[in-house]
């Protein structure tokens, strides 16, 4: 599939925002211009015999013994806008005055205050215990102040965020109940495509939806979500599907409803899930330990051509290429070189770079894996110990001790080599989320943290430890594209 001249529209599938303090309401999108998606298929093999047609499953029966168990989640949220006292817009302003164009305006318009709008959104989830663990996507969860989680019998629970993964896209929620319905879980490994599946959840807030498909494609990897080898089903999933459960026939879950391909906004046949195996892993560190870490190589890779294939001796281009090796890695550890193909991770084929990237992305730190490489016209194998792929907590929990996040409301990491240099900077922090404390000062996602109280800060566990010395303000020093500025925080 190429698509060619389009704006594509990448649709959070679950985040449907159903009003505010101001009375609006939209869909959250992210949109991803110029995307071109290309798809190749090997040339099927003759069947030797007829294929006889596959047995429907009873879609009814899935349904009844599942349905009780799927959730409906309500957030609130607060989003804060800037105002002046003389203007009813937003921005606090027009669009030509010399406030437009500095990106710290906001902190020079006299007498401007915050206001805050409350935001609700609705997603899906499922149960998978009965005292009340429920699973969904973060960004259904993301920014949010209240939980709520409704049952089918119309019961409503506070629920408490345990833990919500960005990089994968999943959250652990906790409701104070017990004797509940739970759903059970499959393999999303024995999956293949052409399986049917069925899709529960809330689709614009219709609660208890059904949609059936199949399995369309397995190991999709999508831009910016390296660390998901994405299902891709046919099922219907539109907003408010997001977090929801993907069954297969025999109706154990499979999947996490995450995602939409569109150009419109709603469904048009290509949805993608978080394989369960993949969902089961991150919960059991969030539960575990309140943080998720992600595994790390160390490597630059691309996929394979046939043009690629040819002049490395391969007989097919499956696999991934190295392209480059990061010193003190632990590739460069385990003996990887520029050149080598990796063919197989723990005795699995690795098909494209996609392929490898989800593979490491899922492991954990300090796991001990093989990998079969070909080098110089013949395969070898190596082993590795794979690496932390930050040194941040990915997974933000909500325990109640004082740290970084809690007084300052900032999920950070540390700049990249590319990010560093594009931005003029030998180190520093950017902020991914961005709420409470920080968010009510002006910081925004994107924003650099370079020192606190002009002490540089290169990694979470320095700005925790500035942070922790001060009892009531601290000053950020931010840059914000090339510009910077001190930054006042009074502190949670």
């Amino acid at each position: 599939m190429q698509i060619r001249n389009k704006t594509i529209v990448l649709s959070v599938a679950g985040l449907l925002a159903v009003g505010t303090a101001s009375g609006w309401s939209a869909q959250a999108l992210i949109q991803r211009p110029g995307t071109t998606t290309t798809a190749t298929a090997a040339s099927p093999s003759v069947p030797d015999a007829p294929i006889g047609p596959m047995t429907a499953p009873n879609y009814r029966a899935i349904v009844a013994r599942n349905q009780a168990a799927v959730v409906g989640i309500t957030t609130a949220g607060t989003m804060h806008t800037a105002m002046r006292p003389d203007s009813d817009s937003p921005r606090g302003g027009d669009d030509d005055s010399p406030f437009s164009q500095d990106p710290f305006s906001q902190f020079f318009r006299g007498q401007q205050a915050p206001r805050a709008q409350i935001v609700h959104a609705q997603g899906s989830g499922f149960l998978i215990s009965p005292d009340g663990l429920v699973l969904t996507n973060a960004h259904v969860v993301d920014g949010a102040k209240e939980v709520t989680v409704k049952l089918s019998d119309h019961s409503e629970y506070k629920a408490k965020v345990l833990g919500a993964d960005r990089a994968s896209d999943i959250a652990v929620l906790k409701i104070d109940a017990h004797d509940l319905p739970a759903v059970q879980l499959g393999n999303s490994d024995q999956l293949a495509v052409g399986d049917y599946v069925l899709a529960i959840g809330e689709p614009f807030g219709l609660e208890e939806t059904a949609t059936a498909g199949i399995v369309s494609a397995k190991g999709r990897t999508l831009p910016g979500d390296g660390y998901v080898p994405f299902i891709q089903t046919d099922a219907a999933v539109n907003p408010g599907n997001s977090g929801g459960p993907l069954f297969d026939s025999s109706g154990k879950v499979v999947g996490i409803n995450a995602q939409i391909y569109s150009n419109s906004g709603g469904y048009q046949g290509v949805a993608f899930a978080i394989p369960i195996n993949v969902a089961v892993q991150i919960k059991d560190q969030i539960v575990k330990t309140g943080k998720v870490l992600h595994g790390r190589l160390g490597v630059e890779v691309q996929t394979l051509n046939q043009s690629l294939a040819r002049s490395f001796h391969l007989q097919s281009p499956n696999g991934a290429l190295i392209a480059q090796v990061e010193p003190d890695s632990a590739a460069a550890r385990a003996g990887l070189k520029v050149g080598d193909v990796i063919l197989k991770f723990n005795g699995t084929s690795i098909i494209d770079a996609g392929d490898l990237s989800a593979r490491v992305g899922t492991s954990a730190p300090g796991d001990e894996i093989s990998l079969e490489v070909w080098r110089d016209g013949k395969a070898v194998t190596l082993n590795a110990k794979i690496g932390s792929a930050n040194g941040e907590e990915v997974a933000k929990a909500d325990t109640g001790h004082s740290s970084d996040h809690a007084r300052l409301g900032l999920s950070v990491r540390p700049l990249n080599q590319e990010e560093r240099a594009e931005a003029g900077l030998s180190g520093g922090l950017i902020v991914e989320d961005v709420q409470g404390p920080a968010a009510d000062a002006g910081i925004q996602s994107g924003d650099v943290v370079i020192s606190v109280d002009g002490t540089p800060v290169q990694n979470v566990e320095q700005l925790r430890k500035a942070v922790d010395q001060h009892a009531k303000e601290v000053a950020l020093l931010i840059q914000r594209g090339h510009s910077r500025i001190f930054v006042p925080v009074e502190l949670g």
